[in-house]
């Protein structure tokens, strides 16, 4: 799914709930889903490689975390970056990454 289809549907999902014809937590769930496949086919801004999405397992802080990235190491590199955005101590975090 390219950018403009994802938010395409994101409108269409925020123009039912505007209407009425869907509530905020069926809302939610389209838009999450919508994320998670626009995250899960995308491609890097030069169209030359696919970014996968890959989620972070370990200390409580990176739990969950999901990057894009076109390696288990530059995915790494990019959870270090948030939680030092974050948290400014990324050092002591330990934790692995999985491709979602």
């Amino acid at each position: 799914m390219d950018r403009i289809s994802a938010i395409r549907n994101i409108e269409d999902a925020i123009r039912d709930l505007e209407s009425g014809d869907a509530d905020l937590a069926s809302t939610e769930q389209r838009v999450v889903t919508v994320l998670r496949t626009f995250a899960t086919e995308f491609e890097d801004d030069a169209g030359d490689g696919t970014l996968d999405a890959w989620t972070a397992v370990g200390d409580d802080r990176a739990e969950g975390l999901v990057v894009l990235a076109a390696d288990a190491d530059d995915a790494r590199a990019r959870v270090r970056d948030l939680l030092d955005e974050a948290t400014g101590d990324a050092d002591d975090v330990t934790f692995s990454v999985e491709r979602v």
